[in-house]
């Protein structure tokens, strides 16, 4: 992502944040669906169930 990208997301008002990983660092913006009904509970449960079953 470069500079101009990284002022654009901040003009939005996506919270974004910074990571590195060895030698390259990302630029992660968050963003969330305004529609969805799932919940953040709901969201862990299904997940933790589709790799439950991948074992």
């Amino acid at each position: 992502m470069n500079a101009t990208n990284t002022k654009e997301t901040r003009k939005q008002g996506a919270p974004m944040f910074r990571k590195t990983i060895g030698q390259t660092t990302y630029l992660v913006r968050v963003h969330f669906s305004e529609t969805s009904r799932d919940t953040l509970a709901d969201k862990i449960k299904r997940l933790l169930r589709e790799e439950a079953m991948k074992m």
